[in-house]
Formats: C-alpha cells, structure tokens, sequence
C-alpha cells in the first residue's frame, strides 16, 4: 500500500518554526541513534519523507524571519553594508537577496 508523503505546504500550515525544529530533530536523533546503536528502529518511510519535507519547512520559516529581521534592521537605521556583515555576506548580496524576496512574495 502506497502511502502519501506530506508535503512541506502543508507541514508548514501546520508548524511554528518552533515546533518544526523540534519535530525535525526528534526524528534526526532517531535516525541517529538507529544508524549507531543498530538496535534502535529505523525511521519509516513515511517518518524519512516527514522528517526531508521538515527540513524544508524549518528553511522556509528561517528564510521569512531573516528577511523580517532585515526590514527590522533597516528600520532601525542599519546600512546595507552592516546588514551584509551580520549576515556574513556583502552589502549588495543582502541588497539583491532581500529584493529578490520581496519579489518572489509579490509572485506567490
């Protein structure tokens, strides 16, 4: 019987950020521990597929806080040059990584 994958849609409809993480390392430690102790179970299919589709979730989440986090900075009088330099990048990577954003909302 085949089983469904959940989408990574429809796990961020149903995840905070927070709670996303959390799922996302419970099932890695698992995977973890059943690849070294041999003895624990390995995660199932539908777990594997969960735990891929998290991680997706968990870059999209991480993704819209950054560039929150960008506007905030902005707002508060931060160039581009010191939002470049917290972002270990250069001024007109953030610049064009932040408006490549907001035009890819302006798409969706």
């Amino acid at each position: 019987m085949a089983v469904s994958p959940v989408s990574p849609d429809e796990l961020e409809r149903q995840h905070t950020l927070s709670t996303a993480t959390t799922r996302y390392d419970e099932l890695r430690m698992r995977d973890a521990l059943a690849s070294m102790a041999g003895d624990a179970p390995p995660l199932s299919r539908t777990e594997a597929l969960e735990m891929l589709a998290l991680s997706e979730v968990v870059i999209r989440k991480a993704g819209y806080g950054r560039q929150a986090m960008v506007r905030t900075a902005r707002a508060a009088g931060a160039s581009w040059t010191q939002i470049g330099a917290a972002l270990g990048s250069t001024k007109q990577a953030a610049w064009e990584a932040h408006n490549r954003w907001i035009e890819e909302q302006g798409e969706s």
